[in-house]
C-alpha cells in the first residue's frame, strides 16, 4: 500500500513537472514568434522610410569638391511656431555655395542634403526657423567660413547628370542603412533561434523517452 500510495506522488509529481516544461516552452515559442513579429514590423517601416529614400535617391557617387565661392545672397522668408494657432515669420540667410566636382572645372551647386534640396534649390543649408534671426544668421555665417576654410570637402553627385546640384551628406548612405537593418536581423534571428531550440529540446524530449520505453 505505501509504494502504490509513492508511486501515485511521483507520477503526479513528473505531470506537475511536465506541465510547467510544456508551459516554459510555450512562454518561449511566443516570445520568439513576438520576436519574429516585431522585426517583420520594423523591416516594414525601414522599407518605406529608409529603403525607398536609399533608392530613390539619385546621388550615388561619392567625390571630392572644390569650394569655388560660398556667398550669402538674400534672405528668405520662414515661418515658426508661436503657440496655438500662431505662426509668425522670421528671415535667415540664403548661402550659396558653388564647387568643382572632382577637378572636372564643372560648377555645381552644393547643398547639405536630400532634405535641403527639396526644401530649397537654391541655398546650402535651411535652418529651422525660430524667432531670433540673428542667431540664424550667425550660424549660416559660420558653416560659410567652415566651408572657405576647408576647400576640399568630400560630396555625392548624380553620375547619370540629371541632377546638377551635388550634396554634402546623404540623410540615408550605405552605412545607415546597414545599421538601420542591423537590429532588425539581430532580433529575427534571436526569435528563430529560440524557436529552433524549443523545437530540438521536445524532440530530444521525446526520443529520450522512446529510448526509456524500449529499454524497458
Amino acid at each position: 500500500m505505501f509504494f502504490v500510495k509513492f508511486r501515485d506522488v511521483d507520477i503526479l509529481d513528473k505531470k506537475k513537472t511536465v506541465t510547467a516544461l510544456q508551459a516554459g516552452e510555450d512562454r518561449a515559442i511566443l516570445l520568439g514568434l513576438g520576436m519574429i513579429l516585431s522585426s517583420v514590423m520594423m523591416y516594414f517601416v525601414l522599407g518605406i522610410t529608409v529603403l525607398r529614400s536609399y533608392a530613390d535617391s539619385v546621388w550615388t557617387e561619392e567625390g571630392v569638391c572644390v569650394v569655388l565661392n560660398s556667398t550669402v545672397t538674400a534672405d528668405m522668408n520662414c515661418s515658426y511656431n508661436c503657440g496655438s494657432d500662431c505662426w509668425r515669420v522670421s528671415k535667415y540667410p540664403c548661402l550659396q555655395v558653388y564647387v568643382s566636382v572632382n577637378n572636372t572645372g564643372h560648377v555645381s551647386r552644393l547643398s547639405h542634403n536630400e532634405e535641403t534640396q527639396d526644401a530649397s534649390s537654391e541655398c546650402f543649408y535651411v535652418p529651422r526657423c525660430q524667432k531670433d534671426s540673428v542667431a540664424m544668421h550667425a550660424m549660416i555665417m559660420n558653416i560659410s567660413e567652415r566651408l572657405k576654410a576647408n576647400q576640399q570637402v568630400p560630396c555625392y553627385y548624380d553620375p547619370s547628370e540629371q541632377q546638377e546640384t551635388v550634396l554634402l551628406t546623404r540623410l540615408y548612405d550605405h552605412s545607415v542603412v546597414v545599421h538601420s537593418l542591423l537590429w532588425p536581423s539581430c532580433m529575427l534571428t534571436g526569435g528563430a533561434l529560440i524557436i529552433v531550440m524549443v523545437k530540438l529540446t521536445q524532440y530530444l524530449s521525446r526520443l529520450c523517452e522512446e529510448i526509456g520505453k524500449i529499454n524497458r
